[in-house]
């Protein structure tokens, strides 16, 4: 957390661009995420969404970047349906 200044390290993977912020989400550790938002408890995660809890627990600490909750979400939301087979259209029951 120090090394991200204590700061979501979220650059737009998430979806959003965060262009308020110079392109980086601005939500800090401990700090309120808005007039009316919760507190923001940071997380260490993976920069690969796609990485397994098993392979993410033996990760050395310069592999991981300092995660929000809502980026680290939609993060791996979108990771998860850019990675989704695409669907083969099968013929209907009836077609000849």
């Amino acid at each position: 957390m120090q090394a991200a200044g204590f700061r979501c390290q979220c650059t737009g993977a998430c979806g959003n661009l965060h262009a308020k912020s110079e392109g980086r989400c601005p939500h800090q550790h401990d700090a309120y995420a808005g007039k009316h938002g919760h507190r923001v408890r940071l997380i260490a995660a993976p920069a690969d969404p796609l990485t397994t809890a098993v392979a993410a627990a033996a990760l050395p600490a310069s592999e991981l970047l300092a995660w929000c909750p809502a980026c680290h979400t939609a993060d791996g939301r979108a990771a998860r349906r850019a990675a989704a087979p695409v669907a083969v259209e099968a013929p209907g029951l009836f077609e000849l």
